[in-house]
């Protein structure tokens, strides 16, 4: 009796380890391709680590040196409080629009839905570039679209306006593409997440009187949470590290030390300025503020992952 009860306990317990099991290649290829860069970045930031130590030259450590400098820079904190802003409104602003588009698809009829959505896979197919190439040519001062079509309804204060001369406007433009970039990932995500709540609760709330609103806030949203959450923190994490898109804009006449973000400034001081050692300790600066500004959404899902 003892041996036939403990061939299924040993079965199950067998069954109970096989998915850690199989995690472990999984997790030594992320922890070697993550790891390393991470040790990297912190040992050199304990260091001196300048373009001489890039021809073989011993880096002397210097402890938290590099540290202590570039905290009682203000420069850094002035971008550090551009970028957690410019994160934190294209982060719900994509997300508001794709919630948006995707309610829309929903609603549409068929055509019009695939239309929609080959369209949104389109442009977030498109190369990253070519995107942002695109949309400086829209907003040239010289030859834009834009420019000329706010002339025509009236605004001739638009005739040959520079759009990238000025921060605010430079991180509005910013804005319209990272937002325009981001929107079908999101928008498509939380279309999935709409198919699978029930109609049969949604007709439910209907007939009980729920209007639109109601049913959407009440019903739909509860029902999504977590996959909002999850695009939402997605959002915060992309927005926060943005460097390409800022880049190339700035190519066309922008301030730059008025328009730099934390990924821009790490560029500056590694690549304009050989010190290597000091846009490490700002990368893990920007690690640490990336986890603190998503742990509140990661412990939301973790909660609702014990519940």
């Amino acid at each position: 009796m003892t041996t036939t009860t403990s061939a299924p306990r040993t079965r199950r317990g067998r069954r109970a380890r096989l998915p850690y099991v199989l995690l472990i290649p999984a997790v030594a290829v992320l922890a070697v391709g993550m790891g390393y860069p991470v040790y990297w970045q912190i040992t050199t930031s304990l260091h001196t680590y300048g373009l001489a130590q890039q021809f073989g030259q011993p880096a002397p450590f210097v402890g938290l040196a590099n540290y202590t400098r570039i905290l009682g820079d203000e420069r850094l904190w002035a971008v550090v409080v551009r970028s957690v802003l410019f994160c934190l409104v294209n982060a719900f602003l994509t997300v508001g629009i794709g919630v948006g588009v995707a309610l829309l698809m929903r609603g549409v009829n068929r055509i019009v839905r695939v239309v929609l959505q080959v369209s949104m896979l389109l442009a977030w197919a498109m190369p990253m570039v070519a995107a942002v190439t695109v949309w400086k040519w829209l907003f040239d001062w010289r030859t834009g679209v834009v420019n000329w079509l706010l002339v025509q309804l009236g605004a001739t204060s638009y005739d040959q306006h520079n759009w990238f001369a000025q921060p605010l406007s430079f991180f509005f433009v910013a804005s319209v593409i990272i937002v325009w970039m981001s929107v079908p990932f999101v928008a498509l995500s939380v279309f999935a997440a709409l198919t699978q709540v029930p109609d049969e609760v949604v007709e439910a709330a209907r007939i009980d009187g729920a209007g639109p609103v109601a049913t959407f806030r009440w019903i739909t949203v509860p029902m999504i949470r977590p996959v909002l959450a999850i695009v939402l923190l997605l959002q915060i994490i992309w927005d926060l590290r943005v460097f390409a898109q800022i880049r190339l804009l700035q190519d066309s006449g922008a301030p730059v030390s008025e328009t730099n973000l934390l990924g821009n400034f790490i560029f500056e001081l590694g690549i304009g300025r050989q010190d290597f050692a000091s846009a490490a300790a700002v990368s893990i600066l920007v690690l640490a503020l990336t986890v603190l500004v998503s742990w509140p959404y990661v412990r939301s899902l973790l909660k609702e992952d014990r519940s």
